[in-house]
């Protein structure tokens, strides 16, 4: 059952990935939350402070791994946190990417939408044998923002194809520079059957999924992950609402299909 009260987690370590987002690995003090599935989210308490709804983006056992961006109180708080000092943890909540056993797999990211998705390209690299292509293609604003190049330059060397684009190149970048979208030509996927994840800023979201129903990829499989203020979590609140869905409990992850009509609504 999701948890709807914080248990106590402690901080494991927190590493900078880029200027303004770390990483940071909780493990349970005590009891441990139900299991994340890959696209979920926590709410994360810094006590004091406040909380925020942060992306998974690893699970290991009862070990978690969040992404956080420093914009405001809280998520500072949360990215200096002290290893040893204890933050609540609520969750699992929303719904999860629709992982398939096999076939060609599209993974687009923008900036730290790559964090959700960084348990897809896991998971599939894992069984590397059951699927076709695998193409990661990764957009940022520039070289500085690309989260875990290192382990990007892995996912390569584990059978993916990675492409990475920046809108602003810094002396020294020799990759390409221009949207995420100008990368499809070179993911080799087999639009009828491939199945895609799109995550980061709501813009690129839209560009990305018309572009690839436009290449014939069939828009119930391509899947989404939409953001809007979240505060309980529980579908009580109301701030993530768009339209009749409320994004804590029928998404943040979405299929296009459905998604689409939504987003084509202006200020929805």
């Amino acid at each position: 059952m999701t948890g709807t009260l914080p248990l106590p987690y402690r901080v494991v370590r927190t590493a900078d990935e880029t200027p303004d987002t770390a990483g940071i690995v909780l493990e349970p003090s005590g009891t441990p939350l139900p299991e994340f599935c890959p696209g979920q989210f926590a709410m994360v308490y810094a006590f004091g402070a406040g909380d925020i709804p942060l992306s998974v983006s690893a699970v290991d056992g009862h070990r978690l791994t969040l992404t956080v961006r420093s914009v405001g109180a809280v998520s500072g708080a949360l990215r200096n946190a002290a290893a040893g000092s204890t933050v609540g943890v609520r969750g699992p909540f929303g719904t999860g990417w629709d992982v398939p056993a096999d076939g060609d797999v599209l993974i687009v990211a923008g900036g730290i939408g790559l964090a959700p998705l960084r348990p897809v390209v896991r998971r599939v690299l894992a069984a590397r044998e059951r699927y076709g292509q695998v193409a990661v293609l990764i957009g940022a604003r520039g070289p500085r923002d690309l989260l875990r190049p290192g382990e990007t330059r892995e996912w390569q060397e584990a059978g993916a194809r990675v492409l990475t684009t920046v809108d602003r190149p810094a002396q020294g970048w020799s990759g390409d520079v221009g949207v995420v979208t100008m990368l499809l030509d070179r993911a080799a996927v087999a639009p009828a059957g491939t199945a895609a994840f799109v995550c980061g800023p709501e813009v690129m979201i839209r560009a990305t999924a018309r572009e690839l129903v436009h290449r014939s990829v069939p828009a119930e499989r391509i899947q989404v992950s939409l953001e809007r203020t979240m505060h309980c979590g529980t579908g009580h609140c109301g701030h993530c609402q768009l339209g009749p869905l409320l994004l804590c409990l029928a998404g943040p992850v979405v299929p296009w299909d459905r998604a689409r009509p939504l987003l084509s609504v202006r200020e929805l």
